[in-house]
Parts: C-alpha cells; sequence; structure tokens
C-alpha cells in the first residue's frame, strides 16, 4: 500500500517503521509537525542505536513513521546522517518549539536523559547523537 502512495518507492527499498518520541503525546505532536512541513530532520541518541542496530537510519532509506499505538502516519526518506556530540547539535531543522537552541537543547535534554536512564547511562554534553 505504501507504495502506491510514494509513486518512487520501490518495494524492496531499505525500511524501518517507527514512532517519535517516548509517549502517545510526543509521538503524534512531532509527527504532526512534520505534516505541517515544519519538521524536515529529527535525532537520535547513538547509544539506543547500538542497542537495537535496526534503529540506526538508513542513509537514502524509508521510514514509515507511526503513531504510538503502531498506525501508520506518514511516509519519510532518510537524505542525510551525521553523528556528532549532543553539545555540537542545534537542529533548527526539526521545528520544534520556538526554533531557537535553548528550546531544542532543554527538549532533547529531557528527551535523551530519559532513554539514556532506560539504557543504565548517564546523559552527557559528549554522548554521541545522529541529528
Amino acid at each position: 500500500m505504501a507504495c502506491h502512495a510514494v509513486p518512487d518507492l520501490v518495494p524492496a527499498a531499505a525500511h524501518q517503521v517507527w514512532h517519535f518520541g517516548d509517549s502517545e503525546t510526543l509521538a503524534r505532536a512531532l509527527a504532526d509537525l512534520v505534516l505541517q512541513g515544519r519538521k524536515r530532520a529529527t535525532a537520535g541518541l547513538l547509544w539506543e542505536a547500538e542497542t537495537d542496530p535496526t534503529t540506526v537510519p538508513v542513509l537514502g532509506g524509508y521510514s514509515l513513521v507511526t503513531d504510538y499505538a503502531g498506525g501508520p502516519l506518514l511516509i519519510i526518506r532518510t537524505t542525510d546522517v551525521a553523528i556528532c556530540s549532543y553539545d555540537e547539535v542545534f537542529a533548527a531543522a526539526e521545528g520544534e518549539g520556538d526554533g531557537l537552541p535553548d528550546y531544542w537543547r532543554a527538549a532533547h535534554w529531557d528527551y535523551f536523559s530519559r532513554r539514556c536512564t532506560a539504557l543504565g547511562r548517564e546523559p552527557s554534553t559528549d554522548m554521541p547523537v545522529y541529528p
């Protein structure tokens, strides 16, 4: 069905299925930003991806983004992947909040800290992320 919705999507193309964030509210809010055209990028914690390699973004691959319960919402394509430390990132293209660095850092510090706790890791300004 996704191939019918996206004409240049090849059935054998690399793909992933996931939702944004770690809650129903966050998953929906971030997906809505994509649908509005405000969110054109996302960031993840590399330590989390190391525990589940299937979550590492695939350059040129597609993602079926779902709501928190797994219902399909949209298809996106990964056009760039980079790895750097948290303190080197400011992703205005994520379209969240007021679009300024202070908002991005506070929101992502909170999120990455929760993910680090779940992994038994300590969040730090040099933790590796892929923006």
